[in-house]
C-alpha cells in the first residue's frame, strides 16, 4: 500500500435556501467518513453568508487507496444521491497526494506547479509569518496566564502560521501568482 497520505477536496455549491438541509447531511456523512478505514481528517470551510454559497470539504486520509476507497464506497454514493437535489452543481472534486491540494486551484484541472515552485511560495509565506505570529500569539498567550514554556508557545504559533497558510494566505496568494506559479 502506499505510503504517502492523500487528500481530497470537495467542492459542493448548494442551491438558495437549502444551506440547513445540506448541514444536516454533513452530520448524517460526516462521522461515516471519519470512521472510514484511514480516515485521519475532516474539515468544512463554509460559504461567507449573503456571499457565496460554495461549501467546501477538504478530507485527509493515510493512503491514496483508502481515499480512493472512500470516494468510491456505496455509502458515499448513496449519500451523494441523497443530496443531490441540494447541488446547483455537481459533486465537483479533486485527489492530491501530500499537500498538493494547497498549489491546485478549486476551479480548475490545472496541473500542479513543480516542486520548486511551491517551496519558493511556501517559504516566502511562512517566513514573514514565522516572524510576525510571534509577536500576536505570546503577548496573548500570557494575558490568558499560559506559562512561558516554549513548547506550549510553539504548539500555539505554529498551530496559528498553519491555520492562516491553509485558510487565508495560500488561497489568495496563489491566486495572485498563479501566471507564474502555473507556467
Amino acid at each position: 500500500m502506499e505510503k504517502q497520505g492523500a487528500s481530497v477536496v470537495i467542492s459542493h455549491q448548494i442551491r438558495e435556501g437549502k444551506q440547513s438541509e445540506y448541514e444536516k447531511w454533513l452530520e448524517e456523512i460526516g462521522p461515516i467518513c471519519r470512521n472510514a478505514a484511514g480516515n485521519i481528517d475532516w474539515q468544512i470551510i463554509r460559504p461567507i453568508p449573503t456571499l457565496t454559497s460554495t461549501y467546501t470539504v477538504i478530507i485527509r486520509f493515510d493512503t491514496t487507496e483508502h481515499l480512493k476507497d472512500w470516494m468510491n464506497s456505496l455509502e458515499r454514493s448513496d449519500l451523494i444521491k441523497k443530496a443531490q437535489p441540494l447541488f446547483e452543481k455537481g459533486d465537483d472534486y479533486y485527489i492530491k497526494s501530500g499537500l498538493d491540494f494547497l498549489f491546485t486551484p478549486l476551479e480548475s484541472k490545472t496541473k500542479t506547479p513543480m516542486r520548486w515552485k511551491q517551496f519558493l511560495v511556501t517559504w516566502s509565506a511562512i517566513y514573514p509569518l514565522s516572524l510576525s505570529i510571534p509577536f500576536i500569539i505570546t503577548p496573548i498567550l500570557r494575558a490568558c496566564r499560559f506559562p512561558q514554556i516554549r513548547i506550549i508557545d510553539s504548539f500555539f504559533i505554529s498551530g496559528s502560521v498553519v491555520l492562516l497558510m491553509v485558510y487565508i494566505i495560500m488561497p489568495y496568494y496563489t491566486k495572485l501568482i498563479k501566471k507564474w506559479l502555473y507556467k
